[in-house]
C-alpha cells in the first residue's frame, strides 16, 4: 500500500471565485502536514483558478467524457481539464451513476480515456442501503469495478484510486461500522490482486468516503486497508476539511 493517506476534497456543485481562499488556506496548512498527500476537486470553473492559486495540494475535476474531441456539447475531456491543470479525475461516483444513468461500461471508458491523457484516476463504487441489508454489499461492489476497472495497469501507484463510498452514507451523517469499512476495503484489495497481481494491486489507495468529518475521521481511517478519505461537504471549508488532514496525520505517526 502507498505510505501517505490520501485526503481528497471534492467540491461538487459548490464554489465560486470567493471561494479560492479556501484552497488557499487549505494549501498553506498542507504544506505543513507532509505527512498526507492533499487534493481538492473543484467544480470545472475552478480548476485552472485554484491550480493557479495553490502550491503543494493537488488539483483535479469531478467527471470527465469517455471521447477525446467533438460534438458533445456541454462535456469536457480528460485532455481538457488536464490542460486547465487537473492532475486526476473523480469517476464513476454514485452521483453520477444514478443521476446520469452512468453504467459500468461507459466508465471503464472514461477510465482509459483519462489514462491515456496522462491523469491519475479515482474511480468510485458503492453499494445502496438495500444491497447492505441483503448481505450483497461485497459481491455487488466486486462486480461494479470489475466493470469499471481497466483490464490492464502498467503503474498503479502512479495512475489509480480507488473510493468506496457507500451511497446510503453519502451526505447523510450516517457511516458504516469501522469492521465494515475493514471488511469492505479487504475485499477490494482481494479482487485488485485477482486482477492485476500482488505487487500491483499493493500500489493502489482504497480510500473511504461517506459523511467524513473532523469527528469521526480519526477512527475511520485507522480502519483495516484504508488509504485515506474522499470528503464532500466537509472539504467546503479549510477549516472541517483540515480537521481531516490533521487526523490522517495523527493516525499516520501512530
Amino acid at each position: 500500500m502507498a505510505e501517505r493517506p490520501y485526503i481528497v476534497g471534492n467540491w461538487k456543485m459548490n464554489g465560486t471565485r470567493a471561494m479560492l481562499s479556501e484552497a488557499r488556506a487549505i494549501d498553506r496548512s498542507s504544506q505543513r502536514l507532509m505527512k498526507v498527500e492533499v487534493a481538492l476537486a473543484p467544480p470545472f470553473t475552478l480548476i485552472h483558478a485554484v491550480h493557479r492559486e495553490v502550491e503543494q495540494i493537488g488539483v483535479g475535476a469531478q467527471d470527465c467524457h469517455a471521447g477525446t474531441e467533438g460534438a458533445n456539447t456541454g462535456d469536457i475531456s480528460a485532455a481538457m481539464v488536464a490542460d486547465a491543470g487537473a492532475k486526476f479525475v473523480i469517476l464513476g461516483h454514485s452521483e453520477r451513476r444514478q443521476d446520469h444513468g452512468e453504467t459500468n461500461a461507459l466508465i471503464r471508458s472514461k477510465v482509459e480515456s483519462a489514462l491515456e491523457a496522462g491523469i491519475r484516476v479515482i474511480l468510485c463504487c458503492g453499494e445502496s442501503e438495500e444491497t447492505r441489508d441483503e448481505g450483497k454489499a461485497e459481491s455487488f461492489v466486486s462486480r461494479q469495478l470489475k466493470g469499471s476497472l481497466p483490464e490492464s495497469l502498467d503503474n498503479a501507484d502512479e495512475v489509480l484510486t480507488i473510493a468506496y463510498e457507500p451511497i446510503w452514507a453519502i451526505g447523510t451523517g450516517r457511516t458504516p461500522t469501522v469492521d465494515d469499512i475493514g471488511a469492505m476495503h479487504r475485499s477490494i484489495r482481494a479482487l485488485l490482486v485477482e486482477l492485476y497481481g500482488e505487487e500491483m494491486a499493493a500500489q493502489v489507495r482504497i480510500l473511504y468516503g461517506g459523511s467524513v468529518n473532523p469527528d469521526n475521521a480519526k477512527e475511520l481511517l485507522a480502519a483495516d486497508e484504508v488509504g485515506g478519505a474522499l470528503v464532500g461537504g466537509a472539504s467546503l471549508t479549510a477549516e472541517s476539511f483540515l480537521g481531516i488532514v490533521l487526523a490522517a496525520a495523527e493516525v499516520q505517526e501512530q
